[in-house]
């Protein structure tokens, strides 16, 4: 399977086709993604809530970051990778923004950065990003690292005036040069209107179904963080249960010392090296 462009993306936006977009944050994670076939995989600062323990994203750093995006590229080195930039990664200038862009591009080998919000500032950093020769994706709507001036973790543009301001982010961010953008929480109408005037492609995370693709958190979508689930997410799978149930059938038979206890999971030796170890151990 060949990695995916730009290009390509445009051309499933064409077609009609949804882009499969998935988070993960972990060579193995990344591994099985890549194997199921998913188009794109976004490391986001997410990982500090559901890989780090963390209750926000704003403590994850550049250095979380790289370490993690290099894991993912080890894991599906032929899948399109998107890089997020955390919390004050790019907000203090376009130096600082280009410089820890880079570093995600250069020591992570991501295809991708994507940074927040839909403001004046923001459109000034996608354009030197971009400008620099890096790609960016736009993320807006409800955006973490935006959530105390947004009022939390709750759904946007549910007005119509604050659903116009979430179109108007919409164009300012793609004429600034985003080859893409993300939108969350918001409306299904918000999200059909966004994607009608795009002309890049929109990728939705709680936005509805007419975005050009959908992502979600892969440790919602299978069931491994409980904290909170939000209205969004469909639970594939319940592999928080299996492990918590695996984990206790184990320490229960450590405990009872049922395992190991058989030769499936235990080394044997020769009986006539047995016999020559007792005999050496006896000389001691």
């Amino acid at each position: 399977m060949a990695r995916k462009t730009i290009n390509d993306f445009a051309q499933m936006v064409s077609k009609g086709e949804k882009i499969v977009y998935l988070t993960a944050y972990d060579y193995l994670t990344a591994k099985m993604q890549e194997k199921a076939g998913v188009d794109m995989i976004l490391v986001g600062d997410s990982l500090g809530m559901v890989t780090l323990g963390y209750d926000t994203t704003f403590p994850v750093t550049m250095d979380d970051m790289v370490r993690h995006c290099q894991a993912v590229r080890r894991g599906a080195p032929n899948t399109f990778v998107v890089g997020d930039m955390p919390y004050m990664s790019y907000q203090t200038s376009n130096e600082q923004a280009i410089a820890n862009a880079g570093r995600l591009i250069k020591e992570a080998d991501v295809d991708a950065i994507k940074l927040e919000g839909g403001g004046p500032m923001i459109a000034e950093r996608v354009k030197a990003i971009q400008q620099a020769g890096i790609l960016v994706m736009g993320h807006i709507g409800l955006t973490p690292q935006l959530m105390g001036q947004i009022g939390g973790y709750k759904a946007q543009g549910r007005s119509a005036a604050a659903a116009m301001k979430i179109v108007d982010q919409a164009k300012v961010v793609e004429a600034a040069g985003a080859f893409s953008i993300l939108v969350e929480g918001v409306p299904a109408a918000v999200g059909k209107a966004i994607t009608e005037r795009a002309g890049i492609p929109i990728l939705g995370i709680g936005a509805g179904s007419y975005t050009h693709g959908q992502l979600l958190i892969y440790a919602d979508m299978v069931g491994m963080y409980d904290n909170f689930t939000p209205k969004f997410v469909k639970k594939y799978a319940n592999v928080g249960e299996v492990l918590t149930n695996a984990f206790k059938e184990y320490v229960a038979e450590v405990r009872a010392a049922q395992f190991p206890v058989d030769a499936e999971h235990t080394y044997g030796m020769k009986e006539a090296d047995v016999k020559e170890f007792l005999a050496a151990l006896d000389k001691e």
